[in-house]
């Protein structure tokens, strides 16, 4: 416009007019690009949101939980009014939630370096369960020794007061154990075979003691006291992880049960053979108890333990050697309180479940261990919290499976070895099996620190069926009713608190 304007005739007629001469398209100056849109020049997201979920994407793809991403968002400096002012949310928290949506989901697998916890050594539980079960041969040994004669409640003289000491000693082994692998747990070897070593002969003087108050023939109250002084001496041992030295002490007891069934032994001899096998017992545990009380360093750090945490776990040890006793004696104590205490019974068909339910305890170890793997395995390829309750729902469904059906194929396999032994029926089987589940379930639970809810479920259950039973109801019908609404509590127990993740950290 800097140029002066042309004037130029009008090709329509003579009137001169002024307008503007259009060049031609070859002296025309070329044409500048398009500017772009600005939204489009500078890469602009229409969602500001869009830009820092990008920015973030690792964190929140990692997040299992929006409240992850708001922490991470304060942490960073964003406030709420900050929030509201550059991406026109409301505060962080729902800033947090609209990422955590936006965002898919990105866990990382389980790494092969990974090593889980909760390995264990199949071997190693064998032969627990091996220890679990070999000890009642010794009962064959020493069968002579209660007086056929008297009857007590439909047991030879003696069996109550062997029943009373085995019930003491199961509590109060059960509180022990749990005491020493407190210690264990805080890498405190020493301390802990302190405590066996000061609470094994107490706890077989209390069991002795026990048995003495209830009476019965000398032989069987020695018996007792000997099988006080193994269950302490076992503690020791299994405690402190020498379960092959409590095999090599089993080894005599369990070759003269052999011998016993073949052929007719002496009482003298049979007598010799469990006091050879009490004394290596005896003398392993001490020797493992001088080694680890000599051998460790006394921490400088005084710690104490209250001892208070120790009584759900006695009274769960009380539970559990009840149940079972009514489990091997119940049809025995019924027909004596249905006929008189001075006949004697019949003979039943739970000297083989009982042995199938002491061999599988191996199996019972071995599944916690490989319940709470998986459940590790599970939290670390979870992607949501549901679907971790599912998994783990599952993992417990099939090792509580798994076990039933090892048990139930224990006792049709010693059913067939017991000689003259007639097979469980439906009922008496169920009534085992609801046994051994109720069982492993609160095991499961007392690993987690369910110790109260399963100790009181177990005596409830324990204490019913004594109770019925002494008052001459059907035994198999309480073990159905007891184990079965125990075993309905534990399930419902288990499946939502194991079903949480901050359970498994």
């Amino acid at each position: 416009m800097s140029g002066p304007l042309r004037l130029v005739e009008d090709e329509g007629g003579s009137e001169r007019t002024m307008q503007l001469r259009t060049l031609p398209l070859k002296r025309r100056r070329p044409a500048l690009p398009t500017q772009p849109e600005p939204e489009e020049q500078l890469d602009l997201s229409a969602d500001p949101l869009d830009e820092l979920a990008e920015r973030l994407h690792d964190i929140c793809a990692d997040a299992v939980h929006p409240y992850e991403i708001a922490a991470f968002l304060e942490s960073d400096g964003l406030s709420d009014e900050q929030a509201a002012l550059l991406y026109g949310r409301p505060d962080s928290f729902t800033l947090a939630e609209e990422l955590f949506e936006k965002v898919e989901r990105r866990y990382p697998g389980p790494s092969s370096e990974f090593a889980n916890p909760w390995r264990a050594d199949p071997w190693r539980c064998v032969v627990r369960g091996l220890v679990f079960a070999l000890p009642g041969l010794g009962y064959l040994l020493g069968a002579n020794l209660f007086a056929a004669t008297r009857m007590r409640f439909g047991l030879p003289s003696g069996m109550l007061a062997l029943s009373v000491a085995t019930l003491v000693s199961w509590g109060f082994n059960q509180a022990l154990a749990h005491r020493s692998y407190r210690w264990l747990g805080r890498l405190r070897r020493r301390e802990a075979a302190i405590c066996l070593a000061l609470g094994a002969p107490l706890g077989a003087l209390v069991a002795s003691a026990a048995a003495y108050v209830v009476g019965g023939p000398l032989g069987a109250l020695f018996f007792a006291a000997g099988q006080s002084l193994y269950l302490g001496a076992a503690t020791v041992l299994l405690v402190l992880g020498r379960e092959k030295f409590l095999l090599l002490a089993l080894v005599p007891a369990s070759v003269g049960a052999g011998v016993v069934l073949a052929a007719d032994v002496p009482q003298v001899v049979r007598t010799v053979v469990l006091l050879v096998s009490l004394v290596l017992a005896v003398g392993l545990a001490a020797r493992e108890l001088l080694f680890c009380i000599r051998g460790g360093e006394k921490e400088s750090v005084e710690l104490k333990l209250p001892i208070r945490q120790e009584v759900p776990h006695l009274l769960f040890g009380l539970a559990c050697g009840t149940l079972t006793l009514i489990a091997g004696l119940g049809e025995t104590i019924h027909q004596a309180v249905q006929t008189g205490a001075a006949h004697g019974a019949k003979a039943t068909p739970t000297g083989p479940a009982m042995i199938a339910l002491t061999l599988s305890l191996g199996l019972a170890e071995w599944l916690l261990f490989r319940y709470r793997a998986m459940a590790v395995a599970a939290l670390r390829t979870s992607h949501t919290s549901g679907q971790f309750t599912r998994r783990t729902g599952g993992i417990l469904l099939g090792c509580l499976f798994i076990y039933l059906t090892t048990v139930a194929a224990l006792d049709a396999a010693t059913t067939v070895l017991w000689p003259g032994a007639p097979a469980l029926g439906v009922p008496q089987l169920g009534a085992m099996l609801l046994l051994g589940g109720s069982l492993w379930l609160a095991l499961l639970l007392n690993a987690f620190g369910f110790s109260w809810s399963t100790a009181l479920i177990c005596l409830a259950a324990a204490g019913a069926e004594s109770a019925g039973l002494l008052t001459g109801a059907d035994p198999i019908v309480l073990q159905l009713i007891g184990c079965g609404a125990a075993a309905l509590l534990l399930t419902a127990i288990a499946g939502p608190a194991l079903g949480r993740t901050t359970q498994h950290r």
